[in-house]
């Protein structure tokens, strides 16, 4: 039988770079004015590609559930499920045997394989990574490698942390780019390190994978762990990618119906057999939208790397040269200024409340950033004490596809502005965060009742 299977869209690389939904976004400023939304957090989460939302739109009047569905939209919405599993394993280059098992997020990813780990497996991570990857590793048998001052010093580090751990099972956790300097890691070259050691390696690809191609073989990585919400399908649904032994071996890591192979009554207790990879760590009833938005926006990037790079490298030279100007002003680094980055900035600016600047560049300029310590307390205090800094929060610009040259430019104006005459606006603390005062800004139709 032939099914009508909506397709992951593609897009020819000669192609300019896709649309996002909300491009044209309008914004409302305290002055009453509406101006383009200058969205220059993209690290946070990304603005759904439109080839994304059509997709979904495609889909839509064929979702059912999936996998035990008689019906034809069961067996599309099946299809077209599964079809996802191929899409990722093209986007990342994995081999043919590794499992795909769709999750919520990076942080649900790496929280199923820490879950899954065999027992006394040493975890050996840096502690700049995000709270994603740093948390879920925690007991006796996990050695937190400080923040190397250079790449070198890295697999230096990582080096004598392997050299340390007991004989058994290893598992070293790299971030692909750092979510706060956008620095990418040496990850080919760890992994090298990481073999001499019999060391399995987790990439925390949340931050890369929106920026730049990923080849698990060419890196020799055993799993990736991304996002849909920073792929430009905001949808909820992520994905788990690498080897089956350990995932197979595992308890589920959520206990349900799909997760069971078979269940039977033994009077005092269930008998529980339980289903294989992928389904045994894909309990209730699937994600199939999100799963759809994120094969789609897969498969729109991995066919345009070329000009995705392009537009982000140029908007990035941009905003490092416009940042460099503001006084007082300084950029936050793992690596140096000259290390390779995605687009994405963090700074400080002395002198400067952080979270009264953010507050400002949207309430007065329209511009979307993100102050804090992004969920990198450890990696972020520390940078910020590198720089010379004693706050205990940065500002986060970070580009994509929805970026422009405007956006970067008037951000830069923004801060200058701010920076020599301060706010035109009054702002008050509320529940720790500064808001503006006599704020009548409307909001969209949908929200207003």
């Amino acid at each position: 039988m032939t099914l009508a299977v909506p397709q992951a869209r593609t897009a020819a690389s000669t192609a300019p770079i896709p649309a996002v939904v909300g491009g044209s976004l309008r914004v409302p400023l305290v002055t009453g004015e509406h101006v383009d939304y200058a969205n220059l957090d993209h690290a946070a989460s990304a603005p759904c590609l439109t080839p994304v939302r059509d997709a979904v739109d495609e889909l839509l009047p064929w979702y059912a559930s999936v996998h035990r569905g008689a019906g034809f939209a069961s067996q599309v919405s099946t299809r077209v499920y599964e079809q996802a599993r191929n899409a990722l394993r093209r986007f990342l280059g994995a081999r043919s045997t590794d499992a795909v098992v769709f999750t919520r997020n990076t942080t649900d990813s790496l929280n199923l394989l820490a879950r899954s780990l065999p027992r006394h497996t040493s975890v050996v991570l840096f502690d700049t990574e995000h709270h994603a990857a740093l948390l879920p590793w925690r007991g006796p048998n996990v050695r937190r490698v400080q923040t190397p001052a250079t790449p070198a010093a890295a697999a230096l580090a990582l080096d004598e942390a392997l050299a340390a751990t007991p004989e058994g099972p290893r598992l070293v956790v790299l971030t692909g780019a750092s979510n706060v300097t956008g620095e990418l890691w040496p990850v080919a070259e760890l992994a090298r390190i990481a073999r001499r050691h019999g060391a399995r390696v987790a990439l925390d690809a949340a931050q890369l994978a929106p920026h730049r191609p990923i080849n698990v073989r060419t890196l020799d990585v055993d799993y990736v762990a991304l996002s849909g919400h920073k792929l430009y399908a905001p949808f909820g649904a992520g994905a788990l990618v690498g080897k089956a032994d350990w995932l197979q071996a595992a308890e589920p890591y959520l206990v349900g119906g799909g997760a069971t192979r078979q269940v039977t009554d033994w009077g005092d207790h269930l008998g529980v057999a339980w289903s294989a990879v992928p389904e045994r760590h894909e309990a209730g009833s699937p994600n199939v939208v999100g799963v759809h938005a994120l094969a789609t926006a897969c498969d729109v990037l991995g066919q345009q790397w070329d000009a995705v790079n392009a537009h982000e490298q140029a908007l990035l030279r941009r905003l490092r040269a416009g940042l460099a100007s503001v006084p007082g002003l300084r950029e936050l680094s793992l690596f140096g200024s000259g290390h390779d980055r995605v687009g994405v900035v963090s700074f400080t600016v002395d002198g400067q409340d952080i979270g009264l600047l953010a507050a400002a560049l949207a309430a007065e300029y329209g511009i979307g950033v993100r102050d804090g310590a992004f969920c990198a307390h450890v990696a972020t205090t520390r940078l910020l004490r590198q720089a010379g800094s004693d706050d205990t929060r940065a500002l986060r610009a970070s580009l994509g596809l929805g970026s422009t040259a405007e956006h970067v430019d008037r951000l830069v104006h923004a801060l200058r502005t701010l920076v020599a005459d301060g706010p035109n606006w009054r702002y008050r603390k509320d529940d720790g965060r500064w808001v503006p005062e006599q704020d009548s800004r409307p909001l969209p139709p949908f929200l207003a009742g």
